[in-house]
């Protein structure tokens, strides 16, 4: 098929919108993936066959009857490039199977049509995360989709022209929600909409229902190990009070006892996980040996592992995010017996206790410049109760 003008310059539209997008957000470039696809599902036209058949038929003819079939199988192939977590662009190939009608007419007589439609599009598909593996996701681009359309009378009805055709540029939108179970393989939902002409006048829409496999291309890379997080010393024990002074008479004073040694640690997130991460990197281990090291000769009571985000993100998600980091620290620490388990307690108070401002990082889009400004919001901070 020969792309017109019209579809050149929306296709051209999109790329640069695409383009973009990756412009502005590097700071998301471990999102960044390429990924193929093949969806299949049922689609139904909705066409006026009743007013296709009164164009065909001709003068001095009237409809007795109309039996129609308007669902039928389709499929689509794609390519795309997740730009980053929240945007990508997306290209590919469907066919959304065929429509088919038989009119009855007055004098006796029949009309068999049938309607075929395919093409190629170009979308930007965006992405809202639900859970840490489901998405929604939602698309809108242009399609160019070629009808074509085969009639056929008998009797008093007479076909002029049996094989037209028509080849047209028009937009298409859809919604979905997407399921992660890995790294590299996703499974869509979608219901998608297209504007196809029906190539004897007039324009129709073609409703496509599809459920499809999606694979991505090197999503599992380990990241870049970090340096060690700066942790804060543990402050030394109060000295030993004086020796009372013994006298004859008066009894001894009673001992003076130590009050507890109250110690809280804040690490970054980043320092400890990859962004939106919640498995420890080498780096943020080795600050929680060093941590854990310190307690050494401790008698403590009590250790309180909390966990906190940013505000960018669902409060449920971003509280799920922030109790499975804090469960991730406690694990590790309770780990070949560095503390004991029954004293370590993690709680995730997600997007609650920020440390910025509101005014200072300002906007709730996550573009690179506020989720830097954002960053001392995003820390795991642990408190230790005890005595030396």
């Amino acid at each position: 098929m020969n792309t017109p003008p019209t579809a050149r310059r929306t296709l051209r539209l999109l790329g640069l919108a695409g383009l973009s997008a990756m412009a502005v957000t590097p700071v998301l470039a471990q999102d960044s993936y390429p990924y193929v696809g093949l969806s299949l599902g049922r689609a139904t036209a909705r066409i006026d066959e009743g007013r296709i058949t009164s164009s065909l038929i001709g003068p001095g003819l009237s409809i007795s009857s109309l039996q129609r079939d308007d669902t039928g199988m389709g499929y689509k192939v794609f390519g795309g490039y997740q730009m980053n977590r929240n945007f990508a662009l997306e290209a590919g190939y469907f066919n959304l199977g065929k429509t088919s009608f038989q009119a009855t007419t007055l004098p006796l007589g029949t009309l068999d049509g049938e309607l075929k439609f395919e093409g190629i599009n170009l979308d930007l598909v965006g992405t809202v995360g639900i859970t840490e593996r489901l998405s929604g996701i939602g698309r809108v681009g242009a399609q160019y989709a070629r009808t074509r359309d085969s009639f056929s009378g008998t009797g008093a009805v007479l076909v002029t022209n049996p094989n037209p055709g028509k080849n047209e540029t028009n937009l298409k939108y859809g919604l979905g929600l997407q399921y992660a179970f890995s790294p590299s393989f996703m499974v869509r939902a979608e219901a998608e909409s297209y504007r196809v002409n029906d190539a004897v006048g007039r324009h129709g829409d073609v409703a496509m229902y599809s459920v499809g496999l999606v694979f991505p291309f090197g999503r599992a890379a380990e990241p870049r190990a970090q340096a060690p997080a700066p942790y804060v010393a543990m402050a030394p024990a109060p000295a030993p009070p004086p020796p009372p002074v013994v006298a004859p008479a008066p009894p001894p004073p009673p001992a003076v006892v130590a009050p507890p040694v109250r110690r809280r640690v804040s690490f970054e997130a980043e320092s400890l996980f990859g962004f939106d991460k919640t498995a420890l990197q080498p780096a943020g281990k080795a600050a929680l040996d060093n941590f854990a090291r310190e307690l050494q000769g401790t008698q403590f009571d009590v250790v309180s592992v909390e966990g906190h985000t940013d505000r960018l993100g669902s409060t449920a998600y971003n509280e799920a995010l922030s109790q499975q980091r804090a469960e991730a620290v406690k694990a590790y620490l309770v780990s070949d017996g560095k503390v004991d388990a029954a004293k370590v307690s993690a709680v995730g108070l997600g997007e609650g206790s920020p440390m910025t401002q509101v005014d200072a990082c300002k906007g709730n889009a996550p573009s690179a410049k506020l989720i830097a400004c954002l960053q001392p919001d995003r820390r795991v901070e642990i408190e230790v109760v005890g005595t030396r």
